[in-house]
């Protein structure tokens, strides 16, 4: 589906006495006069397709102009500087507004084209920079509309989050959403190959993530995902461990949590290996019981499964291992296992994968497990930290972290694992690490 066909549906959902306001990213500094790579709002991407700075979209299904752009106007002393604008002609002509204005005139401009309307729908957010400049004109605009409404004007009904019909509308992925996730998760498998090729005990792990990162930028990917996580021995016991600044020591595991971008859609794959080729005894066990959780979560994964099965069928193969391992005395009762698990394993087994790498969508509807429908992406990440400090833990099991992701697609008869040929066989990982 186009950008367009995307808006349709929406303006379909809000219905023609409504009126929707989305805002676009701005550029942030970062230090001195250097800013942040700027990178579009998923939400105005996934709409509009524009991916400059300082946009504002309005959807009017009732108005005349249904699809409104305020935009950087063309300027060419500032494109001499940091690159040529769409400007207004550009959002009419190649993003396919039907009406476009510079972003200067959005405090003019806004009353009017959310005149009459019933219903506004927007989100609200910090208040700062392009978002607190919409807030305020909403709030004029809105207090004008009062005003008029005093004098026999119609009065504006209520504010809505629109939030909730768009994660409906990108929780289920169309068929060239899927294939940016399929070349984003590729160009991952390419990144996590080569780490696994050059990592060695010795190295730092800010030396293997340039490895990694370098081989998404050969292949196409003009951003990680997310900040990657490459952490050594007991660092994989910190789930969202991102300083990769220690140096790999001898028979440590290599936890990377990674993922390319493309299309603005995101990769997530977690890989754990040995730095020097073999996994220990009590490693090699640890990480089998993952693995058995992990593919135990994905069997579960199928059209009209609640989603939270997945994360039950996890912790029940995790239950199970963790009393052969002596981790926890008894086997728990049916329905105690994720507590029984808890200590060892605190986070959940799957979330939402796509525009953004924890993607927009409920979990639950009211009390009930959102159900599985094919055009779902979730990951599947079951893990198990063993903390250096926990006194109950046996010494040789002290300092292990596994963690292992993949990313997997909900299909009509039952699942795709997007990232299925990037190893994780315990014995394809040490060929690989070994074969160097």
């Amino acid at each position: 589906m186009t950008f367009a066909g995307r808006r349709e549906r929406l303006m379909e959902m809000l219905g023609e006495d409504a009126a929707a306001v989305f805002v676009g990213a701005s550029e942030l500094r970062r230090n001195g006069d250097v800013d942040y790579d700027f990178r579009q709002d998923s939400t105005l991407h996934y709409l509009t397709g524009f991916d400059e700075p300082s946009a504002v979209c309005v959807l009017r299904p009732g108005g005349d102009s249904p699809y409104t752009l305020f935009v950087r106007p063309r300027d060419a002393e500032q494109e001499l500087w940091a690159g040529p604008r769409a400007g207004v002609a550009g959002a009419v002509e190649v993003f396919g507004a039907d009406a476009a204005h510079p972003i200067e005139e959005l405090e003019d401009r806004l009353p009017g084209l959310l005149e009459d309307a019933g219903t506004l729908y927007y989100s609200l957010r910090p208040a700062e920079g392009l978002a607190g400049r919409v807030q305020e004109a909403l709030l004029d605009a809105l207090a004008g509309r009062r005003a008029a409404a005093v004098r026999g004007g119609r009065p504006l009904d209520r504010v809505l989050d629109p939030d909730a019909l768009v994660s409906g509308l990108r929780l289920r992925k169309e068929p060239g959403e899927v294939e940016a996730l399929r070349r984003a998760v590729d160009i991952t498998g390419h990144g996590i190959a080569r780490a696994m090729r050059v990592a060695r005990a010795g190295m730092h792990e800010y030396e293997v993530q340039s490895e990694l990162e370098a081989e998404y930028r050969r292949r196409g990917s003009p951003r990680t995902a997310f900040p990657s996580i490459v952490a050594s021995g007991a660092n994989a016991c910190t789930l969202h461990y991102v300083a990769n600044r220690a140096r790999i020591g001898e028979g440590d595991l290599l936890l990377v949590d990674t993922g390319a971008e493309v299309d603005y859609y995101a990769a997530d794959v977690t890989r754990t290996f040995p730095a020097g080729g073999h996994f220990s005894v009590p490693q090699r066990l640890v990480y089998e019981l993952v693995l058995a959780a992990q593919r135990a979560a994905i069997a579960a994964v199928a059209p009209g499964v609640p989603f939270h099965d997945v994360h039950e069928e996890a912790v029940r193969t995790l239950a199970a291992g963790l009393r052969d391992l002596g981790l926890v005395e008894e086997q728990p009762e049916p329905g105690a296992e994720g507590e029984a698990v808890r200590r060892y394993y605190p986070h959940s087994t799957s979330h939402w994968l796509g525009l953004d790498v924890h993607d927009a969508g409920p979990y639950r509807v009211g009390e009930e497990s959102v159900v599985l429908e094919p055009g779902m992406v979730l990951t599947v990440e079951p893990g198990l930290y063993l903390r250096p400090d926990d006194e109950g833990v046996p010494p040789a099991y002290r300092g292990i972290g596994v963690r292992i992701e993949d990313d997997v697609l909900v299909t009509e008869t039952g699942h795709e694992v997007l990232s299925s040929a990037i190893p994780s066989d315990l014995d394809d990982i040490e060929r690989i690490v070994a074969g160097g």
